[in-house]
């Protein structure tokens, strides 16, 4: 499964993914298999940052 490549359309996916399925990003990439800096390095560059406390990007 490919995730998303548009960022906005990939942050809200990966944020419902996160709110319905995994307890954290990791977690995700692993099930997933997809490179979890990498995501993190696309969402950054739209502004949003990885909270675990929230287990979503805000």
């Amino acid at each position: 499964m490919s995730l998303p490549s548009d960022p906005v359309i990939l942050l809200s996916y990966v944020n419902t993914q996160l709110r319905d399925f995994y307890p954290s990003i990791e977690e995700m990439g692993k099930t997933l298999d997809f490179d979890v800096d990498e995501l993190k390095s696309k969402l950054c560059a739209i502004g949003y940052k990885y909270d675990p406390d929230l287990n979503r990007f805000v």
